[in-house]
């Protein structure tokens, strides 16, 4: 037989509505009664439904995580963390995949009944952040941001990890860059690449635009540019990658192409996932903080929830360059 919020309340001979909201904690209920409720409900082994706590509160307490860039390797390490901050400040996470950003999305989102959502995938142009403001349902923007809103977001600045990474690059003789960036419809591939550029000019060298491609993020797309950046003799000595599982499709083509890493070609990444310092890759990057940019987005979430009145916060994660095996001398020519 099932143990319902009556129960409780004749044991501890209180109104039903005193259960639930003793349950909750409500400031309206002495300490007195909710001492006498909880030990009824633990006495019965009551366990109040999520279902019934959404209709008394006007809350679901779960959050959605919304992916669409479904091949990028990356948004795999940030699920975890998410789960676990969402988890220790009383939120579910709800993953929610899409193939692609369209005008469908916010009505499905919507009718799941989720409190915020974070926004890890979104594009430049993207339409989404607008309508969930019109709807009401307050979000963030985890890496990538839109440029039609602002709202609150964690990123990563990558200013100090290039300017580091290009330094220790022309200091080993490279003087011949090329640059397999991410798609130019992201802010993260923007800002990447006009970190990038920046870095080196401090050195007076300027990224050729036929020694750049911009693809999406994936390392099928990443070992094609490199095929063809890699033709010739007349090659870059170093590609910059828009992040690793890129810098992984480019370590592919120099193979194929029978180009020696690093002592034919150096190839840096950007994000230093996990993957990236195992031995067999052993791959120069730049990294940051990733868990806790994930953590501060769960936080940011739960925030905007709980106080909607509360101030845009842009939360910046600063970059540093990981040397690895992958950069190294540049080839004498």
């Amino acid at each position: 037989m099932v143990v319902t919020s009556r129960d409780v309340a004749r044991l501890a001979g209180v109104s039903q509505p005193t259960v639930s909201r003793a349950l909750r904690d409500d400031s309206r209920v002495s300490d007195a009664t909710k001492t006498r409720v909880r030990e009824a409900a633990q006495l019965l082994g009551y366990v109040p439904s999520e279902a019934g706590r959404a209709l008394s509160s006007g809350r679901t307490r779960r959050i959605g995580l919304l992916l669409t860039d479904l091949d990028n390797q990356f948004y795999s390490h940030i699920i975890a963390p998410v789960h676990r901050e969402l988890e220790r400040l009383g939120y579910q996470l709800m993953l929610h995949t899409e193939t692609a950003d369209n005008d469908t999305i916010v009505e499905r989102l919507l009718a799941n009944g989720l409190d915020g959502l974070i926004l890890a995938t979104t594009t430049v142009e993207s339409a989404a952040p607008l309508r969930l403001r019109d709807r009401g349902l307050p979000f963030v923007y985890f890496n990538r941001t839109g440029a039609l809103i602002e709202a609150d977001a964690t990123v990563v600045d990558p200013v100090p990890g290039y300017r580091e990474a290009v330094d220790a690059a022309v200091a080993l003789g490279h003087r011949r860059f090329g640059a397999v960036l991410g798609p130019s419809n992201t802010s993260t591939a923007q800002a990447r690449e006009s970190a990038l550029r920046a870095a080196l000019l401090a050195h007076g060298i300027a990224l050729a635009e036929d020694d750049t491609r911009r693809v999406p993020y994936s390392a099928d797309e990443g070992e094609a540019a490199a095929a063809s950046l890699l033709a010739g003799d007349d090659r870059p000595t170093l590609l910059f990658c828009g992040n690793d599982v890129v810098a992984y499709g480019v370590l592919n083509a120099a193979h194929r192409a029978g180009l020696r890493v690093p002592d034919d070609l150096s190839v840096v990444g950007f994000d230093d996932l996990p993957e990236a310092s195992w031995p067999i890759i052993d791959l120069a990057t730049v990294g940051y903080d990733i868990t806790g940019m994930a953590e501060a987005a769960a936080d940011l979430v739960v925030r905007r929830i709980e106080d909607r009145s509360a101030p845009i916060e842009n939360t910046r994660f600063a970059s540093v360059f990981v040397p690895r095996r992958t950069l190294a001398d540049a080839p004498a020519r």
